[in-house]
């Protein structure tokens, strides 16, 4: 199963990324993950499922820890014929 997870972390600081917004970006770039896009108001990622659920795991935890005060998540089952890998 492939999954689409879409991500914010709160607060926001237009002036410069904070904190849990620069660990949430690392999170999601070093999962191995497919079609990572990263921006200033949303973030997108897609991947086999058991990579996606461990990353969103470890983005909880890790943008909580350094600062942020809400983490709005989406998840998303984007093509079930595939194999936990992706294939």
């Amino acid at each position: 199963m492939r999954l689409r997870v879409e991500f914010t972390t709160e607060p926001f600081d237009l002036d410069e990324a904070p904190a849990h917004a620069l660990v949430a970006r690392e999170v999601i770039e070093t999962a191995g993950l497919d079609a990572v896009d990263v921006g200033p108001f949303g973030n997108t990622a897609e991947g086999g499922a058991d990579r996606v659920l461990t990353a969103v795991d470890a983005l909880l935890r890790k943008s909580l820890q350094a600062g942020a005060t809400r983490v709005s998540l989406q998840v998303n089952v984007i093509d079930d014929a595939l194999g936990e890998d992706g294939r």
